[in-house]
């Protein structure tokens, strides 16, 4: 197969595999703020109002949720990214440069990925979209 045949084949995959992408990186963060606000997933939960964590787990919940449905991804990846970097800043950056070194692999991961998501917008997949279809379906049948 060319290079060129192939170059096409994947940019027609380019919005199905971004929206897969956003709804794996949104469970995940999502679960990452259930298990810190409610103890789940082998966590110990974090103190209601208890600065940073509990605030950060309301964001990751949140967000997360937000970001996997694909609605508002762009704001909702926007605030996710920008916790996530404070959250390497504040808590991993004192123990080392590189996330390796400090334990930072994920919040580093996280924010360019939801990075990412603020530039590309939400692929294929996302409720608005779903629901949009739907919408242009039940108006064409019923037009029928």
């Amino acid at each position: 197969m060319d290079t060129a045949r192939l170059n096409d084949r994947l940019s027609r995959c380019q919005p199905l595999v971004l929206g897969l992408f956003r709804i794996v990186l949104g469970l995940l963060f999502a679960s990452e703020g259930a298990a810190t606000l409610f103890g789940v997933l082998g966590r110990e939960a974090s103190p209601a109002g208890d600065w940073p964590f509990w605030y950060a787990g309301v964001i990751e919940l949140v967000c997360g949720a937000l970001v996997l449905l694909g609605v508002v991804t762009r704001g909702a990846a926007f605030l996710s990214s920008g916790a996530m970097a404070f959250a390497y800043f504040t808590e991993h950056q004192r123990d080392g440069l590189f996330p390796l070194q400090n334990g930072g692999l994920s919040p580093a991961l996280f924010c360019w990925g939801f990075l990412l998501l603020v530039f590309s917008g939400p692929g294929a997949l996302c409720l608005p979209a779903l629901l949009r279809r739907d919408e242009v379906l039940k108006s064409s049948s019923s037009s029928l």
